[in-house]
């Protein structure tokens, strides 16, 4: 007995839509498609004091650095890729999140209040000069 294995038109197209469909999905769960930028060289000016709110952060993609501020003129630096996925993260108010898959991070430390990541931001070297925050 032979099996002629033949697809039909239908079927052809039919599985175009399925991974027309899900190709998306499949994409939205991975890491950002451009890598992350180089935490810049030290000496490079990353921001003025008064652009990080007290209590807060503020995230410098093109840096690839989370700066917060915890307490008034504490100031700390993070890389901003997620420790989960590669992703970046993506808001910070009371803790760094990344909204990729949830992960949630200190803002005094970078370590993890929430995972699914397991592992801190690692921190970035700072220093401040009057009001103006550098890599060190």
């Amino acid at each position: 007995m032979t099996v002629h294995a033949c697809l039909s038109r239908r079927h052809v197209l039919g599985g175009a839509v399925a991974f027309g469909a899900c190709g998306p999905l499949l994409v939205a769960c991975g890491a950002d498609e451009d890598p992350p930028a180089e935490v810049p060289d030290a000496g490079t000016q990353l921001a003025g004091t008064s652009e990080v709110p007290v209590g807060g952060g503020v995230i410098l993609k093109n840096q690839n650095v989370v700066l917060t501020q915890p307490t008034k003129g504490e100031f700390k630096a993070f890389e901003a890729t997620c420790t989960h996925a590669g992703c970046t993260v993506t808001s910070v108010s009371t803790t760094i999140t990344c909204s990729c898959h949830g992960s949630q991070f200190e803002l005094a430390d970078g370590s993890v209040t929430h995972g699914p990541a397991t592992a801190a931001l690692p921190a970035v070297k700072i220093t401040v000069d009057g009001t103006s925050i550098l890599t060190a």
